[in-house]
């Protein structure tokens, strides 16, 4: 019974996640606006889901709006841990399908922390806006035992995931499980572009992110990590640092936008 009510069209299961994929979509796209505007030297920042969070709140009405976003939120993370859990699009439990439905599991436990950020800033009690939740959590595991070693094995981790969003973002994967058929080929190419270079800009900034835990690792410092915020400001201190951070931050928006196509053509297992 509750494997068919995941894979009803109709199932709250479902639209609670479509719901999820544009919250999702929506941050990506205020962080991907704001790094454009700092590139643009018009203002703008470099942030991370925490940050834009915070810039939605300060809008009017923005404790509404990020009420909604969190329970998008709420949904996608129902939705990855029914896809860890249930395998509604039958991944299986060899080592390749086991390691992808945990991967997913992953994911629902980030962006439940960023659902409960989103959570307390509705309700007027998020914390300070000079937290640097990254390299919190990296000094506790660094203080542990092989600490060091897991912090880097993370990092690695991180990177490989970085690499599998430009395997994502140049192969026929990102069209898997997308329905385009009522868009004209024209469409359908626009699409996958903008799918296609929001995956590659979110491999980008995966990259960076791991490479700081692999040398917060090898340092045993925890101030050498950094999130997707500390990712921005590398890429703008490099030579034509406006030039790369602008082409990432329009990436991110694509993501967003790839995020916003999940939600309205993706197809949901039926089986």
């Amino acid at each position: 019974m509750a494997q068919q009510l995941i894979h009803h069209p109709s199932s709250w299961i479902e639209r609670l996640a479509r719901f999820g994929y544009i919250s999702k979509g929506v941050v990506y796209g205020i962080i991907g606006l704001l790094a454009v505007q700092a590139a643009m030297g018009s203002g703008g920042k470099t942030t991370d889901p925490q940050g834009a969070l915070r810039e939605i709140v300060n809008q009017p009405f923005g404790q509404f709006l990020l009420a909604l976003v969190a329970i998008g939120l709420i949904g996608y993370v129902i939705w990855r841990f029914v896809e860890a859990i249930k395998d509604p699009d039958n991944k299986g439990t060899d080592a390749k399908g086991l390691a992808q439905r945990a991967g997913y599991a992953i994911n629902g436990f980030i962006y439940a922390g960023i659902a409960l950020t989103a959570i307390k800033l509705a309700l007027g009690t998020g914390g300070s806006e000079n937290s640097n939740s990254t390299q919190d959590w990296t000094a506790r595991v660094l203080s542990q035992p092989f600490g060091q070693w897991l912090i880097g094995i993370i990092g690695a981790f991180i990177i490989g995931l970085g690499f599998y969003q430009f395997y994502k973002a140049f192969s026929n994967k990102i069209r898997k499980g997308l329905n385009l058929s009522e868009l004209s080929t024209k469409e359908r190419n626009w699409v996958m572009f903008i799918c296609r270079f929001g995956a590659a800009a979110r491999g980008v900034v995966f990259c960076i992110i791991g490479w700081f835990l692999i040398q917060a690792a090898t340092q045993s410092d925890a101030s050498e990590a950094g999130g997707l915020d500390r990712a921005l400001q590398t890429l703008a201190q490099q030579p034509y640092g406006p030039w790369l951070l602008g082409i990432v931050a329009l990436g991110l928006i694509a993501y967003g936008v790839y995020m916003v196509v999940q939600a309205r053509y993706r197809q949901f297992a039926t089986s």
